[in-house]
């Protein structure tokens, strides 16, 4: 039964928390002079987002040093976005969002001005950034050799391996000269970037709403300065204690359970183009007319990877259509995401060894998800291959004690980051988190109904803390976006 989540907050200072809160904040900060930020007109570069004479949206750039063990070292230029509180009379504060991705620009979402609903636009300035690495924020240009023979997605022998490792070296040492930031894009880095800019904006606390790859931001941020904690909410929430092989299993994991509720939508409903066919026989059998290399030039990989986009959104109707298509023989492109390796690749261990240590990966994510094979962790695990180890921010257990517990957010079916990786999240931070979740479907949940944004809102705005167990109900079937 949902609970009613709207009216009521649930007390819960502990004294220790308080303590460990002044213990764990780094006192270096302290008597430094806060960077300045100086707005101006944002560049219009934007294509979906023209510049308007009247727009509000101001940019400025905050100078950062490149690796923050070197305060006083190379410096580089994090851009920032702000638009103002549309009430001055009622604004509560600014509320920083941290983009997704990895390698979602902040400034665009800013500019855009769709990521909130109207009463946050209302009360608070809503500031974003390209975190570095992305975007603006010293994002390397560079280009494969093109002499140099590229690897399949889908290894499938020790050869591939190899090939693979020296192809990402080779890129790497490409992108590296391109990007001040290349080897210091990790997220304990961007975590004191943040401190940075809230020191910028005159912030006594941060508020902040981190959605997707931005929750690992959130929740490192509140780990280290949790004395600054105002409110965090981790909005589709990565879970950064997994090793390698339970966050490929899980990922797949994940995936798989968004398929079985595809299916699931097609048996009932007659809005789906395939309702009353063996819609899994149907997918099996694209899938191995994708292995006879049918859909060329999409690979089997290229294939298998298009329900981790269309379920993300999720858009049923178009994947049971993508679906109709392939089976009559017509290739579908494939929506990849693409990811930010400066980003990823520093948070994210992949140490293997060699061929067989990566057969074992693709053996645990076919096993859990026979009809999406790999999910969305064989793909990061091949774009980080040959990466060194140890990385700049290592997994590990977050411990968090923050006075106001951090809001986490979860659709119960979500491809990306799957419900598991929420609940492990929410069980590591015990009674300094608190999980909502979204029984419904797809990758973001907080305008997705009116209970989602009402939970988040009341929350940013009014501290409110749902209690323990709060469920918001979906709508009897997903429309297509």
């Amino acid at each position: 039964m949902t609970r009613s989540i709207t009216v009521r907050a649930v007390a819960g200072t502990v004294a220790a928390a308080l303590a460990a809160a002044f213990a764990l904040a780094p006192p270096a900060a302290a008597g430094r002079p806060a960077p300045a930020l100086a707005w101006q007109t944002c560049p219009d570069d934007i294509k979906e987002v023209p510049l308007k004479p009247d727009d509000p949206v101001r940019c400025a750039t905050l100078r950062l040093p490149v690796d923050w063990a070197q305060p006083h070292g190379a410096t580089f230029d994090l851009w920032v976005a702000r638009r103002p509180a549309r009430k001055a009379e009622q604004r509560v504060g600014t509320l920083v969002f941290g983009p997704g991705g990895p390698g979602d620009s902040g400034v665009s979402r800013i500019r855009q001005g769709n990521r909130f609903s109207q009463e946050i636009l209302d009360k608070f300035d809503t500031v974003s950034f390209d975190p570095r690495g992305v975007a603006r924020s010293g994002a390397p240009s560079c280009v494969p050799d093109p002499a140099a023979p590229k690897p399949p997605m889908l290894l499938n022998s020790q050869r591939d391996f190899d090939t693979l490792t020296a192809y990402n070296r080779a890129l790497w040492d490409a992108c590296r000269p391109t990007s001040p930031v290349f080897d210091h894009a990790d997220t304990l880095s961007t975590v004191r970037d943040l401190e940075a800019l809230r020191r910028a904006l005159g912030e006594p606390k941060l508020t902040f709403h981190g959605s997707s790859y931005g929750t690992l931001l959130g929740a490192q941020y509140a780990e280290r300065y949790p004395g600054r904690v105002r409110a965090v909410v981790l909005e589709s929430v990565f879970d950064h204690s997994l090793g390698v092989r339970e966050f490929v299993r899980t990922s797949a994991i994940a995936a798989q359970d968004s398929f079985d509720e595809f299916v699931a939508w097609c048996d009932a409903s007659t809005a789906c183009v395939l309702h009353g066919k063996d819609v899994r026989g149907i997918w099996a059998d694209v899938l191995a007319r994708a292995d006879r290399d049918e859909y060329a030039p999409y690979t089997s990989f290229d294939i298998a990877a298009i329900p981790v986009g269309a379920l993300a959104r999720p858009d049923w109707p178009g994947f049971a259509g993508a679906v109709q298509s392939l089976a009559a023989g017509t290739p579908v492109p494939a929506a990849i995401p693409p990811i930010s390796t400066a980003v990823f690749c520093n948070d994210w261990p992949v140490p293997l060894r060699d061929y067989d240590e990566y057969a074992d990966l693709v053996r645990a994510a076919r096993t859990v998800a026979p009809d999406v094979r790999y999910g969305a962790g064989l793909l990061a695990v091949g774009t980080c291959l040959g990466w060194p180890t140890p990385v700049r921010n290592p997994i590990h257990v977050p411990r968090v004690h923050t006075r106001t517990p951090l809001l986490l957010l979860n659709a119960r079916h979500d491809p990306r980051t799957g419900y598991e990786w929420a609940t492990h999240v929410a069980a590591q931070l015990g009674r300094h988190g608190r999980l909502v979740t979204y029984e419904g479907w797809g990758h973001g949940a907080y305008r997705t109904t009116p209970c989602t944004g009402a939970v988040v809102d009341r929350y940013l705005i009014d501290l409110v803390v749902p209690p323990r167990g709060a469920t918001c109900a979906a709508p009897p079937l997903v429309p297509a976006p």
